[in-house]
């Protein structure tokens, strides 16, 4: 199966210029996590996500309409083609740790989104093929958690 057989599209994006309020009310209004961040081509250049917003607004102690979203991304973006096997991008996201991957062309324009959760449905219709269980085990490894200096120790800190 390819990826276009089971990506989100169309996907809402932003500009670098935009602030970090307007995007949480783009997360907010179209109930996404994370919001690809395009130039004027439609060429994509980083990603913000729910978490992104969440540590610059503490790290900075500024109102998110102070941030602008260029200053926060991220800019090092791991990303597939449409016409990608469904296999490649779960290894991908399994290799990362990572939830969602932005689906872009030939040209670098994004066209999709493949996500956890397009993973879920796409398995949920292919129940006793065999793909459940590569799928649990791409759910499992983006899901591990990262080693910390707390786990690590055994500890806790709040």
């Amino acid at each position: 199966m390819r990826i276009k057989d089971v990506m989100s599209h169309p996907v809402v994006t932003c500009r670098e210029d935009l602030t970090l309020d307007a995007v949480v009310r783009l997360m907010s209004e179209y109930d996404c996590g994370i919001v690809p961040v395009v130039n004027h081509e439609g060429r994509l250049t980083g990603i913000v996500t729910d978490r992104d917003v969440c540590l610059a607004a503490l790290k900075r102690k500024q109102t998110l309409d102070a941030i602008p979203v260029g200053e926060v991304m991220a800019t090092v973006v791991f990303s597939c083609r449409s016409e990608d096997l469904i296999e490649s991008a779960e290894r991908l996201m399994r290799d990362q740790r990572i939830h969602r991957v932005p689906v872009t062309d030939t040209e670098h324009r994004l066209i999709g989104v493949l996500s956890v959760d397009d993973l879920a449905r796409m398995a949920d219709k292919a129940k006793h093929s065999g793909v459940e269980r590569e799928f649990i085990h791409t759910l499992a490894e983006i899901c591990r958690p990262a080693a910390s200096p707390a786990t690590k120790a055994g500890a806790v800190v709040i």
